[in-house]
C-alpha cells in the first residue's frame, strides 16, 4: 500500500519531505511487527540489540559503555537493560579487575540458546517483511547510508 493511503495524505510539500515521513512510518511498522515477535521470547528489541552485541564479543566481554556505543537505539538506558538481562540469567555482569568503575559483561549460555531460537525467525521475518530484490536492497542501504552522512 502507498504511503498516501497509509496515513490518508495525499499531497506533500516536497518529494524529500515524503521521504522523511515514509521513513518514520515505515520503522514504526517494522518496530511494532518485530516487537510482537521479540515479545513472545520474554524480551524487547533492544535486549535482543545488547544480545547480539555481547554473542559478537564472545567469550570476551564488554563492559557497558562499549555496549551502549554499538546499540542501534542510543537512548536506551544500557546499564538498565544489562541490569534485566541478568535478572533474566541471560547475562552475567563482573567488576573489571584492573578498573572498579568499569563492569564487564558476558553473555550466558542460556543467552546464546535463546538467540538460537529467536534468530531463525528474524531472518524469516527479514525475508518476508523486507519485499526488495537483492539490487533493491544494496541501493536503498546505499541510499540510508548517505543520509546519515550529514551527521
Amino acid at each position: 500500500m502507498s504511503l498516501e493511503k497509509d496515513i490518508q495524505q495525499e499531497k506533500f510539500e516536497n518529494e524529500k519531505q515524503k521521504v522523511f515521513i515514509n521513513l518514520l512510518y515505515t520503522y514504526q511498522h517494522l518496530v511494532t511487527k518485530i516487537s510482537a515477535l521479540f515479545k513472545s521470547f520474554g524480551i524487547t528489541r533492544q535486549q535482543y540489540n545488547v544480545l547480539r552485541i555481547l554473542r559478537g564479543q564472545h567469550p570476551k566481554s564488554a563492559s557497558v559503555k562499549n555496549i551502549k556505543t554499538r546499540m542501534i537505539d542510543k537512548m536506551s538506558d544500557a546499564s538498565r537493560i544489562v541490569e534485566r538481562l541478568r535478572i533474566k540469567n541471560l547475562i552475567k555482569r563482573k567488576p573489571c579487575s584492573s578498573d572498579r568503575r568499569v563492569v564487564e559483561v558476558y553473555i550466558t549460555e542460556k543467552g546464546l540458546k535463546l538467540l538460537n531460537q529467536v534468530d531463525p525467525l528474524v531472518a524469516e521475518f527479514e525475508q518476508n517483511e523486507i519485499s526488495l530484490s537483492i539490487n533493491e536492497a544494496k541501493s536503498l542501504n546505499h541510499s540510508l547510508d548517505k543520509l546519515r552522512e550529514n551527521k
